[in-house]
């Protein structure tokens, strides 16, 4: 068995791996395996690593049996009757990814996706969710400090940078705490306190973001208790307010005569409406960090948005939205930025994206590939979930049927195509290929 890993170029700063090098050595010594490395000079682990790691660093990847990469893959990068495990972003039936498919059929090729591979339970076994909550807290917080410097407002973000420019996550972390004192000596300035922050869902993106936001002094308070605390006038501007929104926070049943059931929501969303701007004017960050697509309620709309900035100053500053699904939960999430230029504006007047901190509107965070800002941590521990997989990959079987291939079921869930053809789970694609 040959496995090759992609080298990842989505731009210049995606510098993930899939497999770091001191797991393909294991994979080398305990399996007997040959692996492909591509070169790359953005790389967070260097060629040299991977070579040391007893890995062939070499630009043909043809001669691999399975091939790893992280983000998409480029059209004309496929081979037929290959075997690729990526993030695809298709199972969606997301348009600008359509063509992956429609090639990889044509090939009769293999793909696997990591967001498929769920255990029993509906959880992820492999992901990068948490590195995401943890850059995209790190960069709303420095789109709030731009902000607020551009209002004419000095706080205790001053010094605060985005994640691209900390070195390692551990580095980040310290600075953050150092930020986290600044509040608790000196406080906000009276006009913005409370600075409250809301993060929506609860899964692992949402932990990381929480991982960050608990280093500075904070206190948790209930969805329903946020209005009246702002109102009240009793707040501290020595912490921020940490608010977590849940399901039955997002949303309410179209029938006022009907309860609302998590489990009929998710079976039933047309049934469902959003609730959320009723805490949209108390809020100062929102970061959105929930699984959506077309089926569900938006969490915010571009109407919503332009209700809110009629008044002459609007509390909601940024929005970090870390899941970034076009005009999706949020739709004035209506473009990607990259690493070196994370935010925009929404300008609400022009009803467009003006790049910057500058702009009628809020600002927002909109980058796909936040991991790729701790790309040396974040690979690392990627690589440990997926090294749980590889044998049961590794010892499978591709030239068999679909129907008779033995594997895990996490692992077959994740096959969206098995010899160019939609698996079973897979075939509601046909309507979008």
């Amino acid at each position: 068995m040959k496995i090759g890993i992609r080298r990842e170029d989505k731009n210049q700063w995606e510098g993930r791996t899939p497999l770091i090098p001191e797991d393909v050595n294991k994979l080398i010594n305990t399996r007997n395996i040959e692996a492909c490395v591509q070169p790359s000079s953005i790389r967070a682990y260097s060629d040299q690593e991977y070579r040391k790691a007893g890995a062939k660093v070499q630009e043909d990847l043809s001669g691999c049996d399975l091939i790893l990469a992280v983000k998409e893959i480029p059209l004309k990068f496929f081979q037929p009757e290959k075997t690729y495990l990526f993030f695809s972003h298709t199972f969606k039936g997301q348009c600008y990814n359509i063509p992956i498919i429609k090639q990889m059929q044509e090939f009769n090729d293999n793909l696997l996706d990591y967001e498929r591979i769920i255990n029993g339970e509906g959880r992820r076994l492999v992901f990068f969710g948490r590195f995401a909550g943890l850059a995209g807290m790190i960069d709303s917080l420095w789109g709030l400090k731009e902000r607020f410097k551009s209002e004419g407002l000095n706080t205790p973000f001053q010094d605060l940078k985005y994640a691209l420019n900390y070195s390692s996550l551990k580095t980040a972390k310290q600075s953050i705490k150092k930020v986290g004192k600044k509040i608790y000596e000196k406080g906000f300035p009276a006009e913005i306190s409370p600075v409250t922050i809301g993060i929506a869902g609860y899964g692992h993106v949402s932990q990381g973001a929480q991982e960050i936001l608990d280093l500075l002094p904070n206190e948790e308070i209930k969805p329903k208790h946020l209005q009246s605390l702002i109102e009240s006038g009793q707040c501290s501007n020595k912490k921020v307010y940490k608010v977590i929104f849940r399901e039955e926070d997002m949303v309410k049943p179209i029938n006022l005569k009907d309860d609302f059931e998590i489990l009929d929501y998710y079976q039933h969303p047309q049934k469902y409406k959003s609730n959320f701007y009723s805490y949209l004017p108390f809020l100062t960050v929102l970061i959105n960090a929930i699984y959506w697509d077309s089926r569900y309620p938006r969490l915010v709309t571009k109407k919503q948005i332009e209700k809110l900035y009629i008044t002459e100053k609007p509390k909601l500053k940024v929005i970090g939205d870390i899941s970034c699904d076009i005009e999706g939960a949020i739709e004035p999430t209506v473009k990607i930025m990259d690493s070196g230029h994370p935010v925009y504006v929404y300008d609400v007047g022009l009803r467009k994206a003006i790049n910057g901190i500058n702009g009628n509107g809020p600002v927002i965070l909109a980058v796909d590939n936040l991991p790729c800002e701790f790309a040396r941590d974040s690979s690392r521990a990627f690589s440990k979930a997926l090294m749980d997989l590889l044998p049961e990959l590794l010892d499978c079987d591709f030239q068999t049927d679909f129907e008779d291939l033995k594997v895990d079921n996490a692992i077959k869930k994740s096959i969206i195509l098995y010899h160019g053809k939609l698996t079973p789970d897979y075939d509601y694609l046909n309507k979008y290929v």
